[in-house]
């Protein structure tokens, strides 16, 4: 049973969410002001009242034709986030689905904060996508490794689970990403991106390892989409990496034949 749906519409010349359903532990928040006027992009935050113990959040988002919207997740003080994940009561696993549409020349743009899992959490993330040829998604997916700046040991959760897939309207799967073995996962992850990092073979790496590490590829129709994969020791140099227009530069440099493309969506 769903525990939220939004629905968007383009009304004149704006984006406007037309229906705005949810309940507990799910909640949605629509503040009226968020960026410039001439943006047109409605943001939506989301909540989790419940904490994660067992919780199970199921909600479907429809982003119509020519529409832009913004997902991300609200923390404010004392009060957990969506993506914040309690310890488990016994076998118990919290499990969060989303369903979702985009529309004929829409965009929908899904930036929450990482999921960070307490020791002995357990937990499924599932989220699918139908786009059309022409629609855009901008998909942010992230995990920390828990809650180690308060002695609890790192990646000390039971389980996690992440599953991303975008399919096309005529349900051609066009990427499917599953993280689940997550230590293993990452270490692999690792591997591979590090020799790119620096320019050398997996068998002459330097003692010194650096502490962010990305990579860059493209997958879907003529390479029309595009993934980016990176580690790093903390959040925050994500952040910061991102803000410098790291991220854009990156794109730019490994994936120059469809920069022309990416240049109205990148910023």
């Amino acid at each position: 049973m769903e525990t939220g749906k939004l629905v968007l519409e383009r009304i004149g010349e704006r984006t406007k969410l037309i229906r705005c359903f949810s309940k507990y532990p799910l909640k949605f928040i629509v503040p009226n002001k968020v960026d410039p006027s001439e943006a047109n992009a409605v943001w939506i935050y989301t909540l989790n009242y419940g904490g994660g113990i067992g919780d199970s959040i199921s909600f479907g988002v429809k982003v119509g034709n020519r529409c832009t919207a913004v997902l991300t997740t609200h923390h404010p003080q004392r009060l957990p986030s969506l993506h914040s994940v309690y310890k488990s009561v016994g076998s118990k696993c919290s499990e969060q689905i989303m369903e979702t549409t985009i529309g004929h020349e829409a965009l929908l743009a899904v930036i929450p904060d990482p999921v960070t899992c307490f020791s002995t959490a357990r937990y499924n993330h599932i989220q699918n996508f139908k786009v059309m040829a022409d629609s855009s998604l901008l998909l942010v997916d992230w995990i920390s490794s828990g809650r180690h700046e308060i002695v609890e040991k790192w990646w000390s959760f039971a389980h996690y689970k992440s599953i991303n897939h975008i399919i096309l309207e005529d349900n051609q799967s066009i990427f499917l990403d599953t993280l689940k073995h997550i230590q293993m996962q990452i270490q692999e992850y690792v591997k591979i991106l590090l020799p790119q990092q620096l320019g050398l073979s997996s068998s002459n790496l330097p003692d010194s390892k650096p502490s962010f590490l990305a990579s860059a590829g493209t997958f879907g129709p003529q390479g029309s989409g595009v993934v980016v994969r990176i580690a790093s020791t903390t959040t925050e140099s994500i952040y910061i990496s991102c803000k410098n227009n790291w991220l854009e530069r990156k794109l730019f440099s490994e994936l120059h034949h469809i920069a022309s493309y990416l240049a109205t969506e990148i910023y």
